[in-house]
Parts: C-alpha cells; sequence; structure tokens
C-alpha cells in the first residue's frame, strides 16, 4: 500500500487540531501528506506553521487570476520549502498555467503544479447554472489538455473522470478529492468514491478529509488501512 499516495485534507483553522490531525494520521502502511487550503493558509498562524513544518504538504490555493498575478503569487511562497504541491485552477487559461509553472521551476525545481478541473460539489445541473454548455466529462477533458499542454504535472478531477484522463495523458499526476470510506455521509460533494474504487481507476493520489478527520483520527486511519487492505 505504500505506493498510495493519500492526501489527507486539513480543512480548519484551528492550530491545535492540524497538529492532532497530521500526528494521529501518520502511519507506516501507507503514505499520508498533510494538504491545507485556503482556511487554515489564510488563519492567523497558518502560514507561520506552513514555513517551519517538516514535512513534506500539499498547498491547495486554487489560484486563478491573470498571469502576472498568478505567477507572482507562486513567487511569493519560495519560503516554503517544504511544499510540494500547489493548485491552480485551469480555467485561468494556457497562458497562466504556463506562467505558474515556469516561476515555480524557478523556486523549487520539485514543486508539482496540479491543475483543478471542475470541483467534486459539481453536478452536470449546477455546471449549466454557471454557463457552461459541456457535461463535466467534456470539459476535465478539455482542461486536462490544457494543463497537459501547458507542462504542469497534473490534473485534480473527480474519481469518476479519472479512468478517461488516464487513458488520454498517460504521464499525468491524476489526483481525486471526493473521497470518503464506505458509510460516510457525502456532505457537500456530489461526485464521490471510496478510496478502493478511487484507486482502480487509475489515479496517482486520493484526498480524503471529513472521512478521516471527524472523530477518532487514529480509528478513521485504522479503517482506511483496513479498507484498501480488503
Amino acid at each position: 500500500m505504500k505506493n498510495k499516495t493519500i492526501f489527507v485534507a486539513c480543512d480548519t483553522s484551528n492550530l491545535n487540531k492540524i497538529k492532532k490531525i497530521i500526528k494521529q494520521t501518520k502511519t507506516k502502511k501507507l503514505k499520508i501528506i498533510p494538504k491545507f487550503g485556503l482556511q487554515f493558509f489564510y488563519s492567523k498562524h497558518g502560514r507561520k506553521f506552513l514555513e517551519d513544518i517538516k514535512s513534506d504538504f500539499w498547498l491547495d490555493l486554487k489560484i486563478n487570476d491573470i498571469p502576472q498575478t498568478a505567477m507572482s503569487a507562486i513567487h511569493s511562497l519560495k519560503d516554503l520549502k517544504k511544499c510540494k504541491y500547489i493548485t491552480v485552477h485551469a480555467n485561468g487559461g494556457l497562458e497562466m498555467l504556463k506562467a505558474v509553472k515556469k516561476e515555480a521551476k524557478k523556486i523549487n525545481k520539485n514543486i508539482k503544479i496540479l491543475g483543478v478541473t471542475v470541483l467534486t460539489s459539481f453536478n452536470n445541473k449546477s455546471l449549466k447554472e454557471i454557463g457552461h454548455t459541456k457535461k463535466i466529462k467534456q470539459l476535465v477533458l478539455k482542461h486536462a489538455e490544457l494543463i497537459n499542454k501547458s507542462s504542469c504535472d497534473g490534473v485534480v478531477c473527480s474519481a469518476q473522470e479519472a479512468l478517461i484522463v488516464r487513458k488520454k495523458y498517460k504521464k499525468l499526476l491524476i489526483i481525486t478529492p471526493g473521497i470518503r470510506l464506505p458509510g460516510d455521509s457525502s456532505n457537500d460533494q456530489k461526485r464521490i468514491m471510496t478510496p478502493i474504487d478511487a484507486f482502480k481507476n487509475k489515479v496517482t493520489g486520493i484526498v480524503i478529509g471529513r472521512s478521516l478527520t471527524n472523530g477518532n483520527v487514529k480509528n478513521n486511519t485504522k479503517r482506511l488501512v483496513d479498507h484498501l487492505n480488503q
């Protein structure tokens, strides 16, 4: 199982809870990397904590702006030495994706830039509501095309689209949020899947949040290990 990468979504601004999640999800049986989003990064102690952290992490900022601003945002993260993954929205377009990748290589050649496609909180109905005429799978493939052209490293999409992306783009990393352990609530996610089924769909790694971080974190981590051992 060590070849399966698990990202634990640390979605809280509570520093003590962050430390608890990181500590209690550590296991020799899985490679678990913390993922920090806007909630923690914008919090009072968030950025300082990430400057000093000793373990690799994913910074899930979903950058989406004009190319120069997006590039400058990446440059401003140069002090976060243990940051190994950063997200940008594919909606930002090809030039923005290229600019971000170019700047990332300058500040840290080990950073992987992941392009976010269609958020897992969307379904075809909600996508239509904001003006898109393409279905989710079509739009994810279009975004994956831009991400691949830009030389970014990977795609963030739901596990439901992972197989069609993998079929066309063999070398891209594919990371899938919207992961739930069997029986857990889907909450605000619409396109969800279990960890085992996601890995069957040829993903590189999965993001799992509330199934791990709600309640007893150690027990939840054991549930994940047991689930993947089936």
